[in-house]
């Protein structure tokens, strides 16, 4: 709970901080399109070490309201099947797995940095799929629509910061899991 309070505290300077300069930090204001690609992984909300690995890929329309603010609308996919686990911390039939498809909106924060900004982003969303955690605590298997809320963190990369490299998360409490990606991402501009 210490470490919990400790990185919201954290995030919560992070963002004050940001606020307070007005220089170039991400894309300039205006839509573009974001695609991202990566690894996708599954990983139970319980301290045990089973795991998930598979594919992901986003979408997101991006509106920059300032250099350093924006919002992202998105829609993507997930897919992650159950890790070889039968070596790990305990033995059984233990696995976790996602095959969803996942919208919704978050919003970026970005540190005023030229070349290589470094970002924040929050949000809430809809996942819909199925979703399998079956740990020594859970024995969930759910498919349907469940909410998330994903966050992301890395870095816009260019001299128009038109790269991105970061780790995105979404946190699906219903189903006791999370997922995450390291993705890797380019922005078109629309306009």
């Amino acid at each position: 709970m210490k470490y919990l309070t400790f990185s919201l505290r954290a995030i919560v300077a992070f963002v004050f901080f940001l606020f307070s300069f007005s220089s170039q930090a991400q894309l300039q204001p205006g839509r573009y399109f974001n695609a991202s690609l990566g690894i996708g992984y599954s990983f139970p909300n319980s301290d045990i070490d089973v795991s998930g690995s598979g594919f992901y890929a986003q979408g997101e329309y991006v509106y920059n309201l300032t250099k350093w603010f924006g919002l992202r609308p998105y829609a993507g996919v997930i897919l992650t099947s159950p890790d070889d686990n039968k070596d790990q911390q305990f033995p059984g039939d233990f696995q976790v797995s996602t095959k969803a498809f996942v919208l919704g909106g978050k919003a970026r924060v970005a540190a005023p940095i030229p070349w290589v900004a470094p970002y924040f982003e929050v949000g809430i969303g809809a996942s819909m799929g199925s979703f399998k955690t079956i740990t020594p605590e859970f024995n969930i298997k759910k498919s349907g629509v469940l909410l998330h809320v994903p966050f992301s963190i890395g870095l816009a990369l260019g001299r128009k910061h038109n790269f991105d490299v970061g780790f995105t998360y979404y946190i699906h409490d219903a189903a006791e899991q999370f997922n995450g990606a390291f993705a890797i991402g380019y922005s078109i501009p629309l306009e």
